[in-house]
C-alpha cells in the first residue's frame, strides 16, 4: 500500500476540482481517466472509457455553480491506489438557490509513476421524503 495515500488523494482532489470547475477547460479533465477501462457513474447514469466520459463532462450543468468542500477522506487500496470520498455543497450563484450537498468518490489505480481515475461516483446528496 501507498504510505502517502492521503497526500496523494488530497493533491488530486485539488487539481481535480480545480480543472473540472473551470467550464473552459472541463474537457480536460478526461485525460485523468483511462482510455477504456475507467468507469464514471454521475447521477445513476453510466460511462466507460475516455471518449463516453469526455462527452459526459461536456453536458453537466454546472457552469454558474461554486464548490465548497466540506471533507476529504482517503484510503490506500492494496495495489498501491488510493480510494478518496468527496463531501461537499453546490450552489448557484443565485442568492435564492439553497446549496445542495454532494459526494463523489474516487479510486486512483497507479501507471507510469502517476495514477489515473479508475472509478469515479458522483450524486447529488437529495433526499425526497
Amino acid at each position: 500500500m501507498n504510505p502517502n495515500f492521503d497526500s496523494i488523494g488530497k493533491q488530486f482532489v485539488e487539481q481535480y476540482y480545480l480543472v473540472f470547475d473551470n467550464k473552459d477547460i472541463r474537457g480536460q479533465v478526461a485525460v485523468m481517466y483511462h482510455p477504456t477501462d475507467s468507469l464514471l457513474t454521475f447521477e445513476g447514469q453510466q460511462f466507460q472509457g475516455v471518449e463516453a466520459i469526455a462527452e459526459k463532462m461536456k453536458t453537466i450543468p454546472l457552469d454558474n455553480m461554486f464548490r465548497q468542500i466540506t471533507t476529504v477522506d482517503c484510503q490506500p487500496t492494496t495495489d498501491g491506489g488510493v480510494l478518496i470520498n468527496v463531501i461537499g455543497q453546490l450552489k448557484n450563484n443565485s442568492e435564492n438557490d439553497k446549496p445542495l450537498g454532494f459526494s463523489q468518490t474516487f479510486v486512483l489505480k497507479p501507471a507510469n509513476n502517476s495514477f489515473f481515475i479508475f472509478h469515479d461516483i458522483f450524486r447529488l446528496v437529495i433526499h425526497n421524503m
